[in-house]
């Protein structure tokens, strides 16, 4: 690529309409107005947005695949799906499964992240609550384990990145205390923990609040619970799946307004349908019906995974939630990155890599550059 033109560069300072330049895969310098001469022809953005490559923390397929797949080919299908659609860094989402099962999942998701293809691993299960699994089979939840945790970790090789615990679980908060002096970031979620409760568990570690609003207790003005306990919270990022169909854009609204968008992570909670339209699904051992882009578990009707990637999620926060483009790109990039101590991505910086993603006026996504090569050649 080495130089971008004629770009309107979303930045952590603002907006700047200029140039940006890129040298061995990773951002070497931008700046307003024209670049300096340098003997090369910069690449023409047309004056069209220029943001960082999207990071999504929490999804768990794409393409027809899933994260807890047997073999790597598939999960591999997963990460270019995404990236040809602008999300260059991707968590490997897992869902509850036998303990067997989740050793087999982490240690072959550890070895793709060893190899730099995913950014990391996610466990959303099992140590969640019966009553608030959603799309997890209940049969598969169980209590926190240190031992079975120290397996994961093992398997993991440094690259298990979060772990969603429901903190009223007994030895919940051990494990939280845990997990965060080894590295983990630890969320909140499927749970029926009250407020005091949710925030005890920010007390001894825990920083994210898994999908917010979504699988807990409502917020309720004698009972707030976890909701009011993660927004009021300034250690908390709160993730938000922004896909019109597990929030009201209202209450994404409020949770911007509550939060600010430094603290909000937008994400997808994506499965294996996305990119694929209406039909029948399996998200782990359950049977997920897609009908006009909205999952649901075939079984008991509870809403799944979403649909969406995460450039959908940007779009929806500006045209119906009213933030503006750079919160909500901050909300996709910059928050997710930090959350999970994900180095080097999220923002465009000299010295992050020189993933980007270009936008029309309209927000859809017009190229994507990963490492500073652009997929589609330009």
């Amino acid at each position: 690529m080495a130089t971008l033109a004629n770009a309107k560069l979303v930045t952590p300072q603002g907006v700047t309409q200029g140039w940006l330049r890129e040298e061995n895969g990773h951002i070497a310098a931008l700046g307003h107005g024209a670049p300096p001469s340098d003997g090369s022809h910069p690449l023409d953005a047309g004056g069209r947005w220029v943001i960082p490559g999207t990071v999504d923390i929490h999804l768990h397929g794409g393409a027809g695949a899933a994260f807890t797949d047997e073999s790597a080919e598939p999960i591999r299908d997963i990460v270019a799906f995404n990236r040809g659609k602008g999300v260059t860094t991707v968590i490997g989402g897992l869902v509850a499964a036998t303990p067997e099962d989740t050793h087999r999942q982490v240690s072959m998701l550890a070895e793709l992240a060893d190899a730099g293809e995913i950014g990391g691993i996610f466990l959303e299960g099992p140590y969640i609550a019966a009553a608030k699994c959603g799309a997890h089979d209940p049969a598969l939840l169980r209590a926190p384990d240190q031992d079975e945790f120290s397996r994961l970790l093992k398997a993991g090789r440094g690259h298990l990145r979060m772990l969603t615990i429901a903190p009223e679980l007994p030895g919940a908060l051990a494990l939280i205390r845990r997990a965060v002096a080894e590295g983990v970031t630890v969320a909140v979620g499927h749970t029926e923990a009250t407020y005091e409760q949710a925030r005890a568990a920010f007390d001894a570690g825990a920083t994210v609040a898994t999908h917010l609003f979504n699988a807990m207790g409502p917020l309720h003005h004698r009972e707030p619970g976890p909701i009011a306990a993660a927004l009021t919270d300034d250690r908390v990022t709160v993730e938000i799946i922004n896909d019109g169909v597990h929030v009201h854009p209202a209450a994404v609204r409020l949770a911007f307004a509550a939060a600010g968008a430094d603290r909000i992570a937008l994400v997808t909670d994506a499965m294996a349908a996305t990119g694929l339209g209406d039909g029948e699904y399996m998200l782990g051992k359950l049977r997920v019906r897609v009908v006009d882009g909205r999952a649901t578990v075939a079984e008991t009707g509870a809403i799944a995974s979403s649909t969406i990637v995460l450039p959908d999620a940007i779009r929806r926060a500006v045209h119906e939630v009213g933030v503006t483009l750079p919160e909500a790109v901050h909300a996709a990039t910059r928050v997710p990155a930090r959350a999970l101590g994900l180095p080097g991505i999220g923002s465009l910086e000299p010295g992050n890599a020189a993933d980007l993603v270009m936008l029309d006026d309209d927000l859809t996504v017009a190229g994507v550059a990963h490492r500073g090569t652009w997929l589609d050649g330009r």
